[in-house]
């Protein structure tokens, strides 16, 4: 591996205030459960997430990571530790991306949390921009685009039946549970400062598809939580962040990806807000990606607003969700003290969607 290549692998920071791991019975469970482990690990923790907190702990043998729930308040059924483990633990022999899983836990007395082990993958993470040190060229982001949507359109293939998989959510009624919940969601996580949506609600409950597929779907497929090779970055080596994965409609998923994607000539309020580096040359543009995912899925759809709608007011929940425990002091981190105006943005995006599919 290159000087370069080195520089640029993805690495976990300093632990924020008030999320500290308790070593004192997480170190002695991770070896029991573990073999050749010895001495007592550093700790480090990812800052890309803004949901569940994740950790690296850096023994002389190996470094591992640790995922738990975030403190505060949960939406039900959010932050399920055990459910986000089997279902990389019964993925991983079908797809290759996912990261072996080790240990599991759902005694909470030993740091407040469930909470999961596994393994590191040495690799590169593209996050609002790409890795100190990494400089690609148009031809080489396009094709880092293409992989990683082939990626996506991998698991969308995956036979969950066979992988063990067919009782892990409901699956048929996808699109209507997801309206009906995340409205439910957004509606009960609301303060004062954001917009009640109620017409984006309405609009998404009458225009619901009148068919749908039923696939394995990730929900929170971005540049940043794919892990790139050092050796050739356009290649695909990992997916992380597995919670929000289920049994659900492909092309839902792919809105839930567009939320994400910021272009090059996107507004400024988008720019400001980009999480991975879209906007460079050659990266696809979001009707690109959409283009791509039809031909080679071979699906029909003719009118993609439903989708772009719903990935924008379904990151509207999810940020609102972040927003509330911070509202309430229930975390410190101060990357979500504006979120309320993100919220804002996303929910007039929908709203400008719905009057171009309206004319």
């Amino acid at each position: 591996m290159t000087t370069e290549a080195l520089q640029s692998l993805d690495r976990a920071g300093k632990v924020r205030p008030g999320e500290e791991l308790d070593l004192s019975q997480l170190d002695p469970w991770i070896k029991s459960q573990i073999e050749g482990l010895s001495g007592t690990p550093s700790v480090t923790q990812y800052s890309g997430g803004a949901s569940n907190w994740t950790y690296c702990l850096r023994y002389p043998e190996r470094e591992l990571i640790v995922r738990r729930a975030p403190a505060g308040t949960k939406a039900k059924g959010a932050h399920d530790m055990g459910r986000e483990y089997r279902l990389q633990a019964l993925l991983k022999p079908v797809y290759p991306y996912v990261p072996a899983m080790l240990a599991y836990s759902d005694d909470t007395s030993i740091i407040g949390s469930e909470f999961y082990v596994m393994e590191k993958l040495v690799g590169l993470i593209p996050r609002t921009n790409m890795p100190r040190g990494l400089t690609m060229n148009a031809v080489q982001n396009r094709a880092l685009c293409l992989h990683a949507i082939d990626s996506l359109i991998e698991l969308h293939a995956v036979d969950y039946t066979k992988a063990g998989l067919a009782d892990f959510a409901k699956g048929e009624g996808y699109a209507k549970r997801q309206i009906d919940g995340w409205s439910h969601r957004y509606s009960k996580a609301k303060t004062w400062n954001v917009p009640a949506a109620k017409s984006v609600m309405r609009w998404l409950q009458s225009n619901l598809p009148e068919q749908e597929t039923i696939c394995l779907t990730h929900n929170d497929f971005r540049l940043d939580n794919l892990v790139l090779d050092a050796a050739d970055p356009t290649r695909v080596i990992g997916v992380l962040d597995w919670e929000l994965a289920t049994l659900g409609d492909p092309l839902m998923d792919l809105g839930n990806s567009l939320a994400y994607w910021v272009e090059a000539d996107d507004d400024f309020f988008a720019q400001k807000t980009r999480r991975q580096p879209t906007h460079l040359p050659g990266m696809l543009t979001r009707q690109e990606l959409i283009d791509y995912y039809l031909y080679k899925t071979g699906t029909d759809a003719t009118d993609f607003t439903f989708y772009q709608v719903y990935g924008w007011f379904r990151l509207a929940g999810i940020v609102q969700q972040i927003y509330y425990r911070y509202h309430h002091k229930q975390t410190r981190n101060p990357a979500f003290k504006h979120l309320w105006v993100f919220v804002h943005y996303l929910i007039h995006r929908c709203r400008q969607a719905i009057r171009l599919a309206e004319q």
